[in-house]
């Protein structure tokens, strides 16, 4: 079992258990106890579980509201490699669909130069990018359509409305950010307004691709968007552990790493 896989299932099996002996758990994976300390090491390093005396239990996630800025900050550079790598997707005409976050923020602004796109976002942040140029004589051909719905604290419009706008549209790609990517939970974020406008953007788009830096591998928010089959490519950042890669690329369509120098 490739050590990825193994600890995406032990991570599993702590949040089933909210919390979990190291005896049980090396038990319940058939690895020893020694083996399952050092997977606790990875898991507790990345964030997904507490170490407590003789195990781990679930670690305390923190989705209190962050800006949009401060979120672009947190591993910076693979999202802007990540951002470069999905704007070789776009072509000049084409009808792109954003979703809210900071790698599909970071998109946006790589895709201000490309001329004549449309795009469909349920970002207010997106949508600012586009912004027209203050100059009146500056070339102007970009088109935004944005979708109506509730605000939530991060800036995206979600819920009925957004879902009704989304549901007559369609764009050559998607491009959609996430709270995390597990093998069993999929893709998924902490709001279920969100979760259900995602899916009618997937739904839209000819093409869906999944923008995610190394630290989302494991993570699992609230609700699940989609299922990992269900989108075309992913793009990550080389922060991503080699046995996850080798994993992750058994389980999508198709998966990209961005390296830091991309152009």
């Amino acid at each position: 079992m490739l050590a990825a896989e193994r600890r995406s299932r032990l991570l599993t099996e702590v949040r089933r258990l909210g919390a979990a002996a190291v005896p049980d758990l090396a038990a319940t994976l058939g690895v020893s106890e020694m083996t399952i300390r050092r997977d606790l090491d990875v898991l507790a390093s990345d964030g997904h579980v507490d170490k407590v005396r003789g195990g781990a239990r679930v670690a305390r996630v923190d989705d209190s509201p962050r800006t949009l800025a401060a979120q672009s900050r947190r591993n910076g550079d693979g999202k802007r490699a990540i951002a470069r790598r999905a704007a070789t997707l776009v072509e000049p005409g084409m009808s792109v669909g954003l979703g809210g976050g900071s790698s599909t923020w970071a998109l946006a602004r790589e895709l201000r130069g490309v001329d004549d796109l449309t795009i469909v976002t349920n970002s207010l942040p997106v949508a600012d990018v586009f912004a027209r140029p203050d100059r009146a004589d500056e070339p102007y051909t970009q088109t935004v359509v944005l979708t109506g719905g509730v605000r939530t604290t991060a800036d995206a419009l979600v819920g009925p409305v957004a879902v009704a706008s989304l549901e007559h549209l369609h764009c050559d790609v998607v491009f959609l950010g996430v709270r995390g990517i597990d093998l069993t939970a999929g893709l998924t974020t902490s709001n279920l307004l969100e979760a259900e406008t995602n899916r009618a953007l997937v739904a839209a788009g000819a093409r869906a691709v999944v923008l995610a830096d190394h630290t989302k591998w494991g993570a699992v928010g609230l609700t699940t968007i989609v299922d990992l089959n269900e989108v075309d490519l992913v793009v990550m950042d080389e922060g991503l552990d080699p046995d996850a890669e080798e994993t992750l690329r058994a389980h999508v369509a198709e998966l990209w790493i961005a390296a830091g120098d991309d152009d």
